[in-house]
């Protein structure tokens, strides 16, 4: 099969004084029919399993070393909650899990929703909301029917079998039921670009043409969503961009009368909100960029401090126990959980085993408890869930994911501190199995992402273990745009900063080969999404020090994509990214957008893939930017595109079935490695 090769459809765009030329805007299709776009689409899959084609024994093997390290029925650990004890199940062999419950005094398990059963006959599916109401009469819950995060509501009584179905539609996830189960509240999402922007209340039984609506955000830069207070008596309504928010209160217990404003927006101002025992508990950077917590017992009322912004530590969250205060900070580029006993002011740092781990707030529903839960893990440790005993310390696993024929004692991890070119410090995160390590000999993938402060902690993957034990060592690289070391570190990394992710990974990328990590021949890239602009922005930069990227889902248009409004997610990004309207925002984004700035010049090889029903990267950006790489790039190396045809930015969905998306990747590093040996 010959290369396919996207015919060009020259197509002008001229913003402050500039005009762009783009060849392929053509294969944006909204309807995601266009035949010639679907044609292009399907060539390219056929060429990219056709250069794969010697290497399908190697990818169906390792689906099924992934697939074996799985315990084929597994289950959750159980919580309670309101008089039940919840949990997830998975039976045998199956893709989607069973979410179950019992009375507390009572060892026979009831089925809530059965995902295998309302996932028969659709190519993806995701339950993504679950909620039962505080009287335990009612559930309802979210689903995704295509992949593109357009969910669809159905509810039932629980005394009966009967759900009735796609009651909402075009909805968001959020969902909460009024005190007295009456009414669910609900966002709606703007067709076009999906944006969540209207609550609604409806009430149990009665039909849509009848629903009250309650908010409407006129900002299009804003995100709305549903929460549940610790109390249990205040719902609240959030409003957030990447820089302001603003909440709404609905008291759950008189669930018709309107919102009430808990604090006005200020530009540049971030607060959450959560309630109990008469008193609200406010995470705000009002004082400066960094978060403390406050309090008050009405939102009229003067604020009083709890925990003062830290220089050096980041309020991340908080859970509310009606005796303990605990809280997750960011310290030194690692997590930690606070425990504080309101009554005596006695402070707890919870221990964790690791130099370089991930660790959380786990579900804690009771605020009556003295047990908190929390979640760990690092790269040599499966991901546990702990409870801890506050009154005595006492720490108890309650659960630690199976992952057949692991050993940890194989592995090494280690966190180590590179410093990029303007002589800031970045933290880098490393595994490799001991018995392949030959330094400076093996292959070396090397993973980012750094944006919207979201914090990429060394985590354990049991895929991961298949390039491991075939030699690869894997690094993380925390670069700034992330939130691996607080507030400033992302804001370092974003809008006319947004350069610093992108040295920050190519700096990293070099000491690594100059520490001798890997070897230099044998170096590799991986990002998606947010993470796909950086892949896409470091090989523009630097594509004679990676021998293969892998990227998924990526944001490479990011400039069109930003002056278009009607694309799903590009107002609620103008505080991330920067609104190309401002010519220095333009300029910015310009200056280092993947597709505006692919040159006549070698890359390395490349697999890129995307979903055609993705809503957070359109699945005709990365097209796109193949097109055009193919076109000028000059060099014989592989360039594949893979769209998954039923499936959005997730991939695809169940717990099996996604691990064809993962030995896809791998495979392609395994033959392009293999190669250079």
């Amino acid at each position: 099969m010959t290369i396919p090769q996207a015919p060009e459809r020259p197509v002008q765009f001229t913003a402050h004084g500039e005009t762009r030329t783009d060849n392929y805007y053509w294969l944006r299709d909204d309807t995601r029919s266009d035949p010639q776009v679907i044609q292009y689409l399907t060539d390219e899959n056929r060429y990219t399993q056709q250069k794969l084609q010697a290497a399908a024994p190697l990818r169906e093997a390792l689906y099924e070393e992934m697939v074996a390290r799985m315990p084929q029925a597994d289950e959750s650990a159980p919580y309670s909650y309101n008089g039940y004890v919840y949990r997830t199940r998975f039976e045998a062999g199956k893709e989607y899990p069973l979410y179950e419950r019992r009375k507390t005094d009572s060892d026979q398990w009831e089925v809530l929703a059965d995902g295998n059963e309302r996932a028969q006959g659709l190519a993806y599916y995701e339950l993504v909301s679950l909620v039962v109401s505080a009287d335990n009469r009612r559930i309802a819950i979210a689903e995704d029917k295509v992949g593109r995060r357009e969910y669809q509501v159905a509810y039932r009584d629980l005394t009966d079998n009967h759900w009735q179905e796609s009651v909402l539609t075009e909805v968001a996830d959020d969902l909460v039921w009024s005190a007295d189960g009456s009414v669910l509240f609900y966002v709606r999402q703007d067709p076009q670009t999906l944006l969540p922007f209207e609550v609604y209340r409806h009430r149990f039984g009665t039909d849509t043409t009848q629903d009250e609506l309650v908010y409407r955000e006129d900002d299009d830069r804003f995100y709305t969503g549903l929460s549940l207070s610790s109390s249990r008596e205040w719902i609240f309504i959030g409003c957030h961009s990447p820089v302001t928010s603003e909440v709404q209160l609905i008291n759950a217990n008189d669930p018709l009368q309107p919102p009430v404003c808990f604090s006005p927006r200020q530009d540049g101002r971030e607060y959450h909100v959560d309630h109990l025992d008469g008193q609200f508990y406010i995470r705000s950077d009002h004082e400066n960029e960094l978060f403390g917590l406050y309090q008050t017992n009405a939102p009229e009322n003067p604020w009083q401090t709890l925990i003062a912004p830290q220089p050096d530590t980041d309020l991340e969250d908080f859970t509310l126990f009606r005796d303990w205060l605990v809280l997750q900070e960011r310290h030194a580029a690692l997590p930690q959980i606070r425990i504080i006993h309101r009554q005596s002011g006695k402070e707890t740092l919870v221990a964790f085993d690791d130099g370089a781990y991930c660790a959380w707030l786990g579900l804690n529903p009771e605020p009556d408890s003295q047990l908190l839960r929390y979640g760990y893990t690092s790269m040599t440790t499966p991901a546990s869930v702990y409870e801890l005993d506050m009154v005595s310390g006492e720490r108890t696993l309650l659960k630690q994911a199976q992952v057949n024929g692991f050993q940890r004692d194989n592995y090494h991890s280690e966190r180590i501190w590179i410093t990029a070119r303007d002589g800031v410090q970045v933290p880098v995160s490393l595994v490799w199995h001991k018995d392949h390590y030959q330094q400076g000999f093996n292959p070396l993938l090397i993973e980012g992402y750094g944006a919207y402060g979201a914090s990429m902690d060394p985590d354990f993957d049991a895929n991961r273990l298949s390039l491991l034990d075939r030699g690869f060592v894997y690094a993380q690289a925390h670069i700034r745009g992330g939130g691996e070391l607080g507030k400033r570190w992302y804001n370092a990394g974003k809008m006319q900063h947004k350069i610093n992710s992108f040295n920050d990974f190519v700096d990293v990328t070099r000491e690594l080969i100059a520490r001798r990590y890997g070897a230099e021949n044998r170096i590799y890239a991986t990002g998606g999404s947010a993470g796909g602009l950086l892949m896409g922005a470091v090989i523009n930069q630097a594509p004679d020090l990676y021998r293969g990227i892998v990227t998924q889902v990526p944001f490479v248009d990011a400039l069109t994509t930003m002056s278009d409004p009607s694309i799903p997610l590009t107002t609620g990004e103008y505080d991330e990214w920067g609104n190309p309207e401002n010519e220095s925002a333009y300029r910015d984004i310009r200056a280092y957008s993947p597709y505006d700035n692919i040159e006549a010049k070698a890359y390395p090889n490349m697999l890129v893939t995307s979903g055609l029903h993705d809503s957070q990267v359109q699945y005709w950006e990365p097209a796109k930017w193949v097109a055009k790489l193919r076109k000028l790039k000059t060099d014989d190396n592989l360039l594949l595109l893979y769209t998954d045809m039923e499936a959005g930015h997730g991939g695809k969905s169940g717990r099996f079935n996604y691990l064809w998306d993962v030995a896809l990747g791998y495979v392609f590093l395994l033959m392009v490695d293999e190669q250079q040996e």
